[in-house]
């Protein structure tokens, strides 16, 4: 059988004849390969170079091989964290003409490490939450496009950091089966796999003197599992709500902020029975929200300002008909819409509290106080509350007891 490379892009394999396909991977030269951290696996799993391009090319039979390419397209269409498919290589044969086992290669994420690795470094326990976090939301987000993974462990999932963002990546798919959609049975499994699969490794890496004082293998498989449920819940809850309930809205933001999460993206859709709201959750690191604030509004504030406006930003902008999740055309680009918010509904609404009222208070704690009046307005009245209405309230009954509890006591 003729050596065949599919790709999923014509200039691939162009580049992948330079190698050596001819000799096995464990024999391939230096001067092919890329000295790369991996995770352990029960293939020959080598980093190279093709082009200009870093590769990781995996070693196995050629119908596991084929099935794990077309799995992983498939999630790269649904837009599942994985890492990208670039070919598949058959028909291989050693130099005396014996037959060599095919290779799956798939494009290195740069920037990215293993799981596995990034627990053999000294780790804070902020830090240490936050690979938690990434990898439940990984899980979660497979299970709710129907995937099941079926080897979830930290050397099969890579972590990277990006602008501020904690994200874990699929590496392995090959013991994976996507469905239309997973019953509770399904995950369950696969999430116990996941609890076995990662304590183990982390009493492997215990056992070796690699892994940090500080980490317990198994409450911290058990605590992966515990996050997953959560997020699960938050996310899986009936998300239709009737016309004028946004402030409902405002409610399961504040309960996946509560659980360490934040929106990535929100989507609403507009049903005859009410608006169905849908949530991509991420984890991010500290001062993340401003910088992101100031890079889309130019707005300064603090951390938790700066997440607040962020959550209506992004809540007001779900309501814009030129909107569009990112990639999706048409729609307007998140800047100009952010700039459109900042000039109809953030500036607006702070000139209309008068200056003489606000004391020391700067226009992003304004902005904020107004949206947490707001929130409580909404939620004893058990409808949306116009910001028009919270400012005129907010300026008759919060700002003169403000001002009463700042006034200085005479002596």
């Amino acid at each position: 059988m003729a050596l065949q490379i599919s790709a999923t892009n014509p200039e691939h394999p162009a580049l992948l004849l330079e190698l050596p396909w001819h000799l096995p991977l464990q024999e391939w030269p230096e001067r092919y390969l890329v000295p790369l951290p991996r995770g352990i696996s029960r293939h020959v799993v080598r980093y190279a170079r093709a082009g200009d391009e870093v590769i990781a090319v995996k070693e196995l039979a050629r119908r596991p091989a084929l099935r794990e390419y077309e799995l992983l397209r498939d999630l790269d269409r649904i837009g599942i964290p994985a890492v990208d498919p670039l070919a598949v290589v058959t028909g291989r044969a050693g130099s005396g003409g014996e037959p060599l086992e095919s290779v799956l290669v798939t494009r290195h994420l740069g920037g990215s490490m293993p799981y596995r690795s990034m627990f053999e470094t000294t780790l804070r326990p902020a830090t240490m939450h936050r690979l938690m976090d990434a990898l439940a939301v990984l899980l979660v987000r497979l299970h709710l496009a129907g995937f099941a993974w079926g080897d979830c462990s930290l050397s099969n999932t890579l972590f990277r950091r990006d602008a501020g963002a904690y994200a874990a990546y699929l590496v392995d798919a090959e013991t994976g089966e996507l469905h239309p959609e997973l019953s509770p049975g399904q995950r369950a499994y696969d999430l116990d796999l996941a609890r076995v699969n990662i304590s183990g490794e982390l009493l492997d890496l215990e056992a070796s003197g690699a892994l940090h004082p500080s980490v317990d293998p198994i409450e911290f498989g058990t605590e992966i599992c515990a996050r997953y449920e959560g997020l699960w819940r938050e996310l899986t809850r009936t998300s239709v709500y009737p016309a004028g309930k946004y402030h409902y809205i405002e409610r399961r933001i504040r309960r996946l902020n509560d659980l360490g999460f934040d929106v990535a993206e929100m989507q609403i859709e507009h049903a005859s029975n009410g608006d169905t709201v849908t949530f991509v959750p991420k984890v991010v690191d500290a001062g993340h929200h401003q910088r992101q604030l100031l890079r889309l509004t130019g707005l300064d504030a603090e951390e938790n300002q700066a997440r607040r406006l962020l959550n209506d930003l992004e809540s007001w902008m779900a309501t814009q008909e030129d909107h569009a999740p990112d990639g999706a055309l048409p729609g307007a680009r998140p800047e100009v819409l952010a700039h459109r918010w900042v000039r109809e509904v953030f500036r607006p609404t702070v000139r209309a509290v008068p200056p003489g009222l606000r004391g020391a208070m700067d226009q992003a704690e304004i902005y904020h106080e107004l949206l947490e009046h707001r929130w409580y307005l909404s939620e004893r009245a058990q409808h949306d509350i116009g910001l028009d209405t919270v400012v005129e309230d907010y300026i008759r009954n919060i700002l003169p007891k403000a001002r009463e509890t700042l006034r200085p006591t005479a002596e």
